[in-house]
């Protein structure tokens, strides 16, 4: 079973699964088509986290392909060459390309299938076309300025193909298909280790290594060699009856065990729904106050602390009736806020991320965000054909924090795949694009399978809501309090009520905030999935 943000990628993890691959080559077949087809919320460039579980290790894992900052990126010369926030765009925010070798790791290590016939979808849908999404379109004309600056995006995507126009990525294909050809030859283990170095130490390195310093950046072909993707263990909550597994607070994945943590002292079902999204907002506010003062790489972050019962039990006492105003971590500092015009391509670019849940017959089980490497942030390398990341922009620029630059450390992320176990069993896999957005979509569309007891499906379709009460993870950081969004499909009454209560409420259209996909598995072996409808764009696919 397959569930992914785009229908190609997903019917790519089926072929790979009928083939007689594993959750683990379908997981990376379909993370390569992502990049494809969807280059406007990911790419080569980018980064990936996932949650998983093998069989043959029982055990939840976590694989970090999350790239870490320059050698050279420190918060003293970016203040030399005048900013008070790290960039939105451009090569300064790049940090080392991880998604590449996060899959590798994973099909080395969990994987059946050789280098070249994971790539082949990728390969082929680069080489000779796909339908171009009306929202590649979209992105490509709001920020076309942008990318006419840049002549290999120029070039690649100027004028903005036709939704629907086959498009191609020639370049890309040719990348991909030179690490195949290098990597030839010998064990499946040694290719995937070839293809590697050709990546981090070769040809790729290389040329990312020209480029930026000609763009003047900082990424240079040593912090690509030096870098290697990991594995890690999760971030845990138990949750009813499930025990709830994150990324470790690099990303943003413990902030929805923290607002589980607040909401284990309601009994959902029993709100009206009014009352429950007042409620779960309310705890939002709170769990996401301390991931803006204390999440973050290379720092002792209190998750022991900040998943007790007795901290979430004060914390939960400053729920009221009506929507609070105030944002206050409950340990440590927030960040300071900076008087920064937004610009061109610049900010969460269109929920710019996918997702992807694979679950085979053997119990394997996976959650993956691949995100990053957007076409509108940073320019195209052209004789690579994809961009760079620009991740870096969630450090700040302020001495002493949790999340504060310091070279080879990783941005504290918003990306939070999921993944459940049941008795010890993986039970759900489950995730969303959405930036800030992502640990409140993917935790409602959780909360209402298990608490509400809606099934999959029905958990995704329900209308979606949510609150921008948090410091922006995107340059330039801005903040509004008591915000709300709602689909308008919630009913004038609820919104009303929750307009009584003190939310700035904004009504989007209907079917327009959320991309969540699930997979699961029963005792028994029977799967289930669901994928989003908005935007006609998720597929789950299974037999």
């Amino acid at each position: 079973m397959v569930a992914s943000t785009h229908w190609l990628a997903s019917q790519t993890g089926m072929a790979v699964l009928e083939r007689g691959g594993n959750a683990f080559d379908a997981a990376v077949a379909t993370g390569f088509v992502l990049q494809v087809v969807e280059p406007h919320l990911n790419g080569p460039g980018g980064e990936v986290p996932a949650v998983f579980y093998a069989t043959d290790r029982d055990e939840p894992l976590v694989l970090c392909g999350q790239g870490v900052a320059p050698a050279t990126a420190t918060i003293e010369r970016f203040h030399e060459l005048g900013h008070e926030l790290i960039p939105g765009t451009g090569v300064l925010a790049a940090c080392v390309p991880g998604a590449f070798g996060g899959w590798l790791l994973l099909l080395r290590d969990f994987g059946t299938w050789r280098i070249g016939d994971v790539l082949e979808f990728a390969i082929g849908y680069a080489e000779h076309g796909y339908p171009l999404h009306e929202r590649i379109r979209a992105t490509i004309l709001a920020n076309e300025a942008l990318v006419a600056g840049w002549p290999a995006s120029r070039d690649l995507y100027l004028p903005a193909p036709e939704a629907g126009a086959l498009f191609r990525n020639p370049a890309l294909a040719a990348t991909y298909r030179r690490i195949v050809e290098e990597s030839r030859g010998g064990s499946r283990e040694e290719e995937i280790e070839k293809a590697r170095r050709a990546w981090y130490e070769g040809f790729v390195a290389d040329e990312i290594d020209r480029f930026v310093a000609g763009e003047g950046g900082f990424l240079t072909g040593e912090d690509m060699a030096t870098w290697n993707a990991t594995f890690e263990p999760p971030a845990t909550y138990d949750y009813r009856a499930l025990t709830v597994c994150k990324t470790r607070p690099w990303g943003a994945g413990p902030v929805g065990l923290q607002q589980l943590a607040l909401l284990s002292g309601y009994d959902l079902a029993e709100l009206s729904t009014a009352e429950l999204v007042h409620v779960v907002t309310e705890c939002a506010k709170l769990a996401f106050a301390d991931r803006d003062a204390l999440y973050g790489d290379g720092e002792e972050v209190p998750l022991e602390t900040l998943l007790s019962s007795a901290y979430n039990d004060e914390r939960r006492a400053l729920v009221s009736d009506d929507a609070s105003g105030e944002y206050a971590p409950g340990v440590g500092r927030l960040p300071s806020l900076r008087a920064v015009e937004a610009t061109v391509g610049s900010g969460e670019p269109g929920r710019g991320t996918v997702h992807v849940d694979v679950v085979d017959r053997h119990g394997n089980m996976l959650s993956a965000t691949p995100s990053g490497g957007w076409l509108q942030s940073s320019p195209v390398i052209g004789s690579l054909g994809w961009s760079l990341g620009t991740r870096a922009q969630m450090f700040w620029l302020e001495e002493g924090l949790a999340s504060s630059l310091k070279p080879g450390t990783r941005p504290r992320t918003t990306l939070c795949p999921g993944l459940a176990l049941r008795d010890g069993e993986p039970y759900l896999a489950w995730g969303t694009p959405g930036g800030d957005q992502q640990e409140q979509w993917a935790l409602h569309a959780f909360v209402r399978h298990v608490d509400l007891g809606l099934n999959l499906q029905e958990s995704i379709d329900a209308p979606e809501f949510h609150t921008d009460h948090l410091i922006s993870s995107f340059f330039p950081r801005e903040f509004a309090a008591k915000s709300l969004v709602v689909e308008s499909r919630f009913d004038a009454r609820t919104i009303g009520e929750l307009q009584r209560r003190g939310h700035n409420v904004s009504v989007w259209p209907a079917w327009s905030a959320g991309r969540v996909s699930a997979v699961a598995r029963e005792p028994d072996g029977l799967l289930r999935a669901g994928a989003n409808a908005r935007g006609m764009q998720g597929y789950a696919v299974g037999r």
